[in-house]
């Protein structure tokens, strides 16, 4: 795997053309609490899916 460095701006070459949703995900998905909580969120639902009170929690909305 390669090692990603963050100081290093040739890492960031992919995000250089990327959306507002891209850059909020990648925030998102590297936050410690909502890594928890959707663990918790996944492991509690009968179906394997997220809940309302989670989406609205973490401001995460799918648009058609």
């Amino acid at each position: 795997m390669p090692k990603f460095d963050w100081r290093s701006p040739e890492s960031y070459k992919s995000l250089q053309d990327a959306e507002v949703t891209d850059l909020a995900w990648e925030f998102l998905r590297r936050n410690p609490d909502y890594r928890r909580d959707y663990e918790e969120t996944i492991g509690n639902s009968p179906d394997g899916e997220v809940t309302p009170e989670f989406r609205r929690r973490w401001g995460i909305c799918f648009r058609p």
